[in-house]
């Protein structure tokens, strides 16, 4: 009777594992073709954004919805999902959570060297860079700073908080002489978003203010338009430095005027040389699916004017732009379609950073 109990308990435990393995979907990698479906073969994409109000939400739930739309013979579901931004995106691509993020490429960049405040090496892989984070430092006429050294005792608005600005600001501030990231800062950091920063500028509660995004950034235009305002000129050898050093930073120039004609900032006479401090970019795993990827990015080049039409930072989805590294290692899915049509730079890793025009590639701020 033992030896006959015991098969029927055997049988009876294969059967449970059956079907627990059927109702899994028989996944055998957290980021395989098959994570989170429903059975099957069909792909479930989930692309975590950010939350509402910055560009990453948009962006991501308009490529989510165009590669759907346009999936063709492609069997998949991609849904967007709201996050906290970069840093939760590269955690949960991580965890398996999702396939597919919005980040800024300054916080990807730290990631994927486990430096700054990351606990590891992130194992992640760049799908499409997009549009640049155009940045500079304002402050009023009247305040008495004229360089970024100035900014030494004064206070400063960086960004929200826990949105990742230290991981551009940090290195660009320290090269200037001013520290901060690095035990006691050299002044007090205030973290607000852009347009209670304006507010505190006007107020004279803050001294300064760090801003970017699009060109025009409409935080920067309402300064201007409201007060006397000064842009604070990066050092240009340090600007040139910082460039050589660091992939995610790239030149930029805001240009004294628009395409009608007229100042692209109230008050603004000359041409100013700023700095991409991290592109937004679509991120994944390095173990998710290759073919996926490769499908996923064929859909999104072959659709960008559909999306752009959702969000005008998928105007950057272009020749010059969508291969460009900016220090995250790309997948070979995405690698192995840019390839195909001619627009990987063979030698990516090594080759020179590209200049972002403000009106060649509409910006996005950090998140």
């Amino acid at each position: 009777m033992s030896f006959i109990s015991s098969i029927l308990r055997l049988l009876g435990t294969a059967c449970a594992c059956g079907l627990i393995a059927a109702h899994s979907g028989c996944s055998s990698s957290k980021n395989s073709v098959d994570n989170g479906t429903s059975g099957g073969d069909r792909p479930y994409v989930t692309l975590g954004t950010a939350p509402v109000g910055g560009a990453f939400a948009p962006v991501g739930n308009a490529i989510a919805s165009v590669t759907n739309e346009f999936k063709g013979d492609n069997d998949w579901r991609v849904q967007a999902q709201g996050t906290k931004g970069s840093q939760q995106n590269i955690r949960m691509l991580d965890k398996g959570e999702i396939q597919l993020g919005m980040s800024n490429s300054a916080i990807s960049y730290h990631a994927a060297r486990g430096i700054g405040t990351w606990d590891k090496k992130y194992d992640i892989r760049a799908v499409v860079t997009l549009a640049p984070n155009i940045g500079l430092f304002i402050t009023k006429k009247n305040s008495g700073i004229k360089t970024l050294a100035d900014l030494k005792d004064k206070r400063v608005t960086v960004g929200p908080a826990g949105a990742g600005f230290e991981m551009f600001l940090g290195p660009l501030l320290t090269a200037h002489g001013v520290n901060y990231g690095k035990g006691d800062p050299d002044f007090t950091p205030m973290n607000e978003t852009y347009s209670a920063a304006v507010q505190l500028l006007g107020d004279d509660n803050a001294d300064a203010a760090f801003m970017g995004g699009a060109v025009p950034t409409p935080a920067v235009t309402q300064a201007c338009t409201s007060y006397d305002i000064s842009f604070i000129p990066y050092d240009e050898s340090v600007r040139q430095q910082l460039i050589d050093e660091y992939e995610f930073y790239q030149a930029a120039e805001i240009p004294a005027k628009n395409k009608d004609g007229k100042p692209t900032y109230k008050g603004q006479e000359a041409d100013f040389p700023a700095l991409n401090v991290g592109s937004m970019q679509l991120i994944t795993h390095a173990d998710v699916d290759e073919e996926l990827v490769y499908q996923l990015t064929k859909t999104i080049w072959e659709n960008r004017k559909e999306i752009a039409k959702q969000h005008k930072a998928a105007n950057a989805i272009n020749e010059q732009n969508a291969a460009r590294y900016t220090g995250t290692e790309f997948h070979p899915g995405a690698i192995r379609f840019y390839q195909e049509i001619g627009i990987w730079p063979e030698e990516s890793a090594d080759s020179e950073p590209a200049e972002a025009t403000a009106d060649a590639q509409p910006a996005a701020a950090a998140e």
